[in-house]
């Protein structure tokens, strides 16, 4: 090998860019082999990868990976939050939107203070030669009190939890990060402008005024985009390339828009992936809708793993020791205003909201299903020592990152027990059946309907396309037989086909009343009572849901 050769291997070597592709192939083998572990052992995937993250930290490290709150916020927090939305659907999130507001607003503003009063209290009795300062304690309490839709979402995806509690919890952790970067921008710039002249001063109108401007500025930023790509891209391409690349491009767009104009990123993010979700996925082909459920579906993934396995490795279990009080102290403080914030709310909600009452059970999931994970550790690593004295900003960072192992660890463990104590989890074999049984039998008819319309136009011969016809005839016939069976054996599904029929035709009959308002058949007068009329039945079959012992609505 000649010396020319030997320097280019050694230059490749030193290559900062190969060294984060390199560590890139190891973290995805490493998440994978995760993956295919967690099949054969009950542990929740996000779960392993963040103890496989913790156990990687003391190895010898030979790439330098530093997980700064740029690389999550900006590149690994965008492409999770745009797939979870595209998943949610509006008309279950307008149901939801009263205790999802209250929750996301008010139940963090009330929690960060909660946490804030008693971090100080409880480490001034624990700890009597260490002052956690009010600035730093309400900082730390803005960080950690909104739930976290990267560790949400992971949790909840794969647990088989109903359609309304998923909307709940989910809609619930998209929407606070708002109020708590609100709060902690704040807060933090309160201790600079401190530490600079001594005024701490912050008037009410002032903070009010950034909450709207960061919240409905981020949501306004998101829904703009989000109808530029719907409707001048989706609608209009016939590509599903070129489609799957613009959602890509709306994703981290949003986001880095937003934040130019300092405004939430993080929201303008969700508003895009609600329109392109509801409105874009409508407007697309078929072949574009499959393009992106996965090509979405593989990046969530990838992007998942790397989160964890992240905050796994960067991690320093033996140098938090001496913080262990602090980080009690904080797990507790945490776990309590959770607690608070939860069941105060939704009992509020419940009198505000009679017929759309949250049931008990759902409220002892969102309990503990408050977990915290990558924004809150993104905000804690932007307190520098320059805003606190180092021992403070320190600790505040070894705080979140203790509270962030103790939800995903301890918390993230008991969920799915917990979902299956209260009867909202998991998918009975005779609902599988029946879920396989109907998909075979649409797919066939729908089959059957494409064969039709190639032997209508003349596309098939006439005896090609009898031969094929008598076997999907057939198929059909022995799916239809097979689906009646399985129905006749358990009449609680036939139950849910009748609701779910039922919802169906709601939904036309909604449709139906916008389209003869849109014609002007009926007066505005006429059009409110009818949709408020509607929208009261749709309720009153989710509250049957509900009541249905969380029946079988929570296995969809």
């Amino acid at each position: 090998m000649d010396f020319a050769t030997l320097f280019w291997l050694q230059e490749v070597e030193e290559s900062p860019l190969i060294q984060v592709e390199l560590a890139f192939v190891i973290l995805l083998s490493v998440a994978a082999g995760v993956a295919i572990l967690t099949r054969r052992i009950r542990l929740p995937y996000t779960v392993a990868l963040v103890l496989m993250g913790l156990a990687l930290s003391f190895v010898p490290n030979p790439f330098e990976i530093e997980l700064s709150s740029e690389i999550i916020l900006a590149l690994l927090v965008p492409p999770l939050i745009f797939e979870a939305t595209l998943n949610l659907k509006w008309e279950q999130l307008r149901r939801n939107l009263l205790p999802v507001l209250l929750l996301a607003v008010a139940g963090t503003l009330a929690s960060t203070f909660i946490v804030a009063g008693l971090v100080m209290a409880m480490s001034r009795a624990l700890l009597p030669g260490f002052q956690m300062p009010w600035l730093a304690a309400v900082a730390f309490g803005a960080l950690i009190s909104a739930t976290d839709p990267v560790a949400v979402l992971a949790f909840f995806r794969n647990l088989g939890v109903g359609k309304r509690l998923s909307v709940l919890i989910e809609g619930e952790s998209l929407f606070n990060d708002g109020v708590a970067i609100v709060l902690f921008n704040i807060t933090i710039g309160a201790a600079v402008a401190m530490n600079a002249t001594g005024d701490t001063t912050i008037t009410l109108g002032a903070a009010l005024a950034e909450f709207l401007w960061v919240s409905l500025g981020g949501l306004a930023v998101g829904i703009l985009l989000g109808l530029v790509v719907s409707y001048g891209v989706l609608k209009n391409v016939d590509d599903h390339l070129i489609e799957t690349a613009t959602t890509v491009a709306l994703a981290y767009g949003a986001f880095v828009l937003a934040e130019q104009l300092h405004v939430s990123g993080i929201l303008a993010v969700v508003a895009a992936g609600l329109f392109v979700g509801n409105i874009g996925s409508q407007n697309t082909s078929p072949t574009t809708k499959i393009t992106l459920d996965n090509f979405w579906e593989f990046l969530a993934f990838v992007v998942n793993s790397l989160v964890f396995l992240l905050i796994g490795l960067e991690t320093d279990l033996l140098a938090g020791r001496p913080s262990l009080p602090l980080i009690l102290t904080a797990v507790v403080a945490v776990a309590f205003s959770r607690a608070v914030v939860v069941y105060a709310l939704t009992g509020l909600h419940s009198l505000l909201d009679r017929k759309g009452r949250i049931p008990v059970p759902f409220r002892h999931v969102m309990f503990w299903g408050g977990l915290r994970g990558a924004i809150s550790l993104a905000l804690a690593l932007t307190i520098s020592d320059v805003v606190f004295e180092p021992t403070v900003a320190q600790e505040v960072r070894r705080m979140t990152f203790g509270v962030v192992l103790f939800t995903l660890i301890v918390q993230g463990t008991i969920i799915s027990p917990l979902l299956n104590r209260l009867g909202l989890a998991g998918r009975p074999e005779q609902k599988l059946q029946q879920q396989r049984q109907q998909a075979l039998l649409y797919a066939a008819r729908a089959g059957k309907g494409e064969l039709d319309r190639l032997h209508k136009e003349g596309i098939l011969p006439a005896d090609v396309w009898q031969a094929m016809a008598e076997v999907y005839t057939e198929e059909i016939r022995q799916r239809d037989r097979a689906l009646r069976q399985l129905l006749r054996e358990h009449p609680e599904l036939e139950q849910e086909f009748v609701l779910q029929g039922r919802e169906d035709v709601l939904r036309a009959e909604r449709s139906a009343i916008n389209d003869a308002a849109r014609r002007g058949l009926i007066s505005e007068e006429v059009y409110d009572a009818l949709i408020e009329e509607t929208d009261q039945r749709a309720i009153a079959l989710e509250l049957i849901r509900s009541t249905w012992g969380m029946g079988s609505s929570h296995y969809e």
